[in-house]
């Protein structure tokens, strides 16, 4: 009888875990593509910021300021 029950019950959680493994949505390559929209949002920020860098003379104002500042201190 123990014999036929343990049958019974692999035939049983064999089964449930072929059933659960097919309701549950795949889910492989998840992953990777939220990595690609993170890396197109990233990209997409890096072209406005360069956009902007190339219409305004801040970053180059900026730039100057910087370089007084390191060539100062080594007069």
């Amino acid at each position: 009888m123990s014999d036929l029950s343990i049958r019974v019950y692999l035939f049983v959680s064999t089964l449930l875990g072929r059933v659960w493994r097919r309701m549950v949505p795949d889910q492989r390559g998840q992953a990777s593509a939220e990595y690609a929209l993170v890396l197109l949002g990233a990209a997409a920020v890096a072209l406005l910021v360069v956009a902007w860098a190339t219409k305004t003379d801040l970053v180059e104002k900026l730039f100057e300021k910087v370089m007084q500042a390191i060539t100062g201190k080594v007069k």
